[in-house]
C-alpha cells in the first residue's frame, strides 16, 4: 500500500506541473548576477532599431532625400553609440548634439544632406575634415572604399578612432591635427567633406580634389551657406546648396578668415 501511495502521489506531481506548463508557459531566460533570471536583453543597435527608421523615414525621406544607398546607411548605423551616454535618448532627434570639447554632431537631415550631395561611389576615397565623434566618417565608411578623417581635437579624434575600430570600420582612417592644409599623401579624392565652417575655401583642399570630384563645405562665420564644389579640366565650378549653422573652422583656419 505504501508503494502504491507513493505512485500515485508522484503521478499527482507531474500533473500539476504539466497543468501549470499549460497555465504559465516558461520564456527562455538566462542567469544574471550570480542566480537572478531575466529574459534576453535586445543588443543596443537593436534597441534603437525603430527610432532609426522613424528618423529616416520622418526626418530624412520626407525632406527629399532620394539615394538608396544614402538611406541604407542611416537606417544601420547606430547614431546613438557616437553621442554621450547622457545623450542617446536623444541621438535620433532632429537637432545637433554636444558630443564635449565645444563641438556637435549635426541633425541627422544635415548629415544626409551633405553625404548625398557629395554623389559618391563605392569606389571613392574621401576625405573628411572635423571627425568628431565619428558618425559622419561612419556613414561614409558604408558608402565608399576609403575614408580619411581628420580631428583637430586630439581626444575626439582618439575617441572616435577606437570607437569607429570597435564597431568594425576598417576602411576608416583617423588623424589628429589641423584639416586646413587636408591629407596630402593620401590624395587625391574623389571626394572631401569639411563640416566646420572656414570663412573661405581652403585651397590645400580644392589641391586635393581630383579632378571630377566633388567638395561640400559649410562658408562663412556669421551666415553660412552650405557649398558643392565640383573639380573639371577648366576649372573649379561652386554651387550654393542651402544655409546652414557649424561650428567655426579652427586653427590655420582662423589665420585667413576671408
Amino acid at each position: 500500500m505504501r508503494h502504491r501511495s507513493s505512485y500515485v502521489s508522484a503521478l499527482s506531481v507531474i500533473l500539476l506541473a504539466l497543468i501549470l506548463e499549460l497555465l504559465f508557459p516558461l520564456t527562455p531566460a538566462r542567469v544574471v548576477d550570480g542566480g537572478a533570471f531575466s529574459r534576453p536583453r535586445p543588443s543596443p543597435s537593436d534597441e534603437y532599431k525603430a527610432a532609426r527608421e522613424q528618423m529616416v523615414r520622418e526626418q530624412i525621406e520626407a525632406r527629399g532625400i532620394r539615394d538608396a544607398r544614402v538611406l541604407a546607411a542611416l537606417r544601420k548605423v547606430p547614431r546613438h553609440l557616437f553621442v554621450p551616454p547622457e545623450e542617446q535618448g536623444e541621438a535620433y532627434n532632429d537637432y545637433p548634439l554636444a558630443i564635449g570639447h565645444a563641438q556637435t554632431i549635426s541633425q541627422p537631415y544635415v548629415v544626409a544632406y551633405m553625404t548625398e550631395a557629395l554623389e559618391l561611389k563605392p569606389r571613392d576615397r574621401v576625405l573628411e575634415i572635423g571627425t568628431g565623434s565619428g558618425y559622419q566618417a561612419a556613414i561614409l565608411a558604408e558608402l565608399v572604399a576609403e575614408v580619411y578623417s581628420i580631428e583637430i581635437v586630439e581626444p575626439l579624434a582618439k575617441q572616435a578612432e577606437a570607437r569607429l575600430l570597435r564597431l568594425g570600420y576598417s576602411n576608416v582612417q583617423v588623424r589628429a591635427g589641423d584639416g586646413y592644409r587636408g591629407w596630402p599623401e593620401a590624395a587625391p579624392f574623389d571626394a572631401i567633406i569639411v563640416t566646420a565652417a572656414p570663412g573661405h575655401v581652403p585651397q590645400p583642399l580644392v589641391d586635393q580634389l581630383r579632378e571630377g570630384g566633388r567638395m561640400v563645405l559649410p562658408l562663412g562665420q556669421w551666415e553660412q551657406e552650405l557649398v558643392r564644389l565640383r573639380r573639371s579640366r577648366t576649372g573649379i565650378l561652386s554651387e550654393d546648396l542651402l544655409p546652414v549653422r557649424f561650428v567655426p573652422m579652427t586653427g590655420e583656419a582662423e589665420k585667413h578668415p576671408n
